[in-house]
């Protein structure tokens, strides 16, 4: 083992929530000083998006075949929309004089650590440079101009994270959470482009390094100290049926070095009264080499029709997490919950279309209502050749008793589970009073053992699958919520895990929501109408 995959190890375990002590956080929030949501760099061209709002023509269920897609023509039009249905405001609450923004994409907390980027390498739409997405204002602000080499062409999508807005209110927790959000952020921008009937191929070949020089991340002058931004993903948007391509990261790094740079980022917090060195050495010990080009082919997959065939802009605007469920809610019809079943599993669909790797999350159930189904302990496999591992690892006690569906999915016992969802979740209702929860089992050793920043890789899946569930959730007439607070080893020893092999990463619940009816629901965009 290498001391980057010992880091890794140790900071994974010190951060597990016990049933006796919850991981090292803020001993109080420190609300006035809360991180500001939406980053501004000062000193930079603001390039106006056309008006939120738009809807599409395409229904959800049509993106389970999006090869049958028309193609919208690449404008700053769709180009606006892409990003507003990624990243952009779906809605504002307010409660007495309190009020925050939701957005398309979930976040831990609402604090949303993640920031996009779009790198053009081509004049169709904008003259080329990086651009900074304020999602508040819908509109781009220009960081950098440059001459694209000849061999650096197209348009990219590239992520970051600041882990300060996180750990502002998780603590030494936080690494893992700005990774879930990553995770969420890609699917939701897989989704919006096939909504436009385009694709995103993620470049997981490249380095951190790489992005954050291109990105301009590097520069610490033109950030505050504690406030900087982590790179993560980079993108290239495919228009149509445009083949895939290298990245010439060469070039882009010959553009970047030719560039004229503009703006500084704006503080986003007075004081940081809490610090968490811990971030930090993880998020050093995990930063992500040059690997080798891959990309990986999923099988297409004839999925259920859901119940609730909206149009699909309509459906990714309305996602919100549910804060309350009812407990006494009606079954959850098995349809509903055999598409969100097959909807998990990897197809040629988004967002599997921007995933590059083979499965390493599996899922397993704690079922309270689902229509036909007894309550009980399920497991799904992503991947069949995961099983004898998954049979090996886990308690020796539980009945493998495959179930009837087009699909492996087996019960490990029965019996109501309700409680010990809600116990294992940090003691929350949200896991019991839902038609289902679940955990995501990652395999979890081997791959930090191999690639130290695999680690991040893992939680960006399971962000991934969170946001199928979202989108699926809404899909049945239902609500999802991400839980990312759970007692790690409690969850283990249910399973009867006795090493690292296998890990709990990421918890979820679906169910008939209860609307909070002292909370006011505002349009997203109204303020920009004056």
């Amino acid at each position: 083992m290498t001391d980057l995959s010992e880091t890794i190890l140790h900071y994974h375990q010190r951060t597990k929530h016990q049933l006796n002590a919850y991981a090292k956080g803020p001993e109080s929030l420190d609300w006035d000083d809360q991180p500001n949501p939406f980053r501004r760099f000062t000193g930079c061209e603001t390039i106006p998006l056309p008006e939120p709002g738009a809807d599409l023509a395409c229904r959800f269920a049509d993106l389970d075949i999006p090869e049958k897609m028309d193609s919208q023509p690449l404008t700053l039009e769709s180009l606006g929309l892409l990003l507003e249905l990624s990243f952009g405001l779906s809605a504002w609450k307010q409660f007495g004089p309190d009020r925050w923004a939701l957005r398309c994409n979930p976040s831990s907390g609402n604090l949303h650590p993640t920031e996009a980027y779009l790198l053009c390498a081509d004049d169709q739409v904008l003259p080329p440079g990086v651009y900074h997405y304020v999602s508040h204002d819908h509109h781009l602000q220009r960081r950098s101009r440059f001459v694209p080499d000849d061999a650096n062409t197209g348009l990219y999508i590239a992520l970051s994270s600041i882990h300060w807005r996180e750990a502002w209110k998780y603590g030494e927790r936080a690494f893992r959470y700005c990774q879930h959000d990553i995770g969420h952020a890609l699917a939701a921008l897989s989704y919006a482009a096939a909504c436009l009937g385009w694709s995103i191929e993620l470049c997981g070949e490249v380095a951190d390094a790489g992005i954050a020089s291109w990105l301009g991340l590097e520069r610490d002058q033109d950030f505050v100290a504690g406030e900087r931004e982590s790179p993560d993903l980079f993108c290239r948007l495919r228009i149509g049926k445009t083949a895939s391509a290298d990245v010439d990261a060469a070039a882009l790094s010959r553009s970047a070095q030719s560039a004229e740079w503009y703006g500084k980022a704006e503080r986003l917090s007075g004081r940081h009264f809490y610090r968490w060195p811990i971030i930090d050495e993880v998020a050093e010990h995990a930063q992500k080499p040059a690997t080798v080009r891959q990309r990986r082919q999923f099988p297409a997959v004839r999925l259920p029709q859901p119940s609730h065939n909206e149009l699909a802009s309509r459906l990714i605007r309305q996602r919100r997490s549910a804060q309350h469920f009812n407990g006494k809610a009606e079954a959850l019809p098995l349809a509903d919950f055999q598409r969100m079943l097959s909807a998990l599993l990897p197809s040629a669909k988004p967002p599997y279309t921007a995933w590059n790797w083979r499965p390493e999350v599996h899922l397993f159930f704690f079922v309270h209502r689902v229509e036909g189904l007894e309550p009980g302990l399920y497991l799904l496999p992503r991947d069949p050749q995961a099983l004898p591992a998954l049979q090996a690892a886990l308690s020796a006690d539980f009945s493998w008793r495959e179930m009837p569906a087009p699909f492996s999915f087996y019960q490990l016992t029965a019996g109501n589970v309700r409680q010990a969802a809600k116990t294992l979740s940090c003691h929350q209702p949200i896991a019991s009073d839902s038609a289902f929860s679940l955990g995501m089992l990652a395999r979890f050793a081997e791959n930090i053992e191999t690639e130290a920043w695999r680690y991040r890789r893992l939680f960006w899946e399971c962000g991934l699958i969170g946001q199928i569930l979202y989108l699926e959730a809404e899909a049945a007439g239902v609500r999802g919520t991400g839980i990312g607070c759970f007692f790690d080893d409690a969850v283990h020893g249910v399973l009867g895990l006795k090493d690292n092999n296998w890990q709990s990463l990421y918890h979820f619940t679906v169910g008939e929501p209860l609307d909070d009816g002292r909370l006011q629901s505002l349009p997203a965009y109204a303020h920009l109408k004056g």
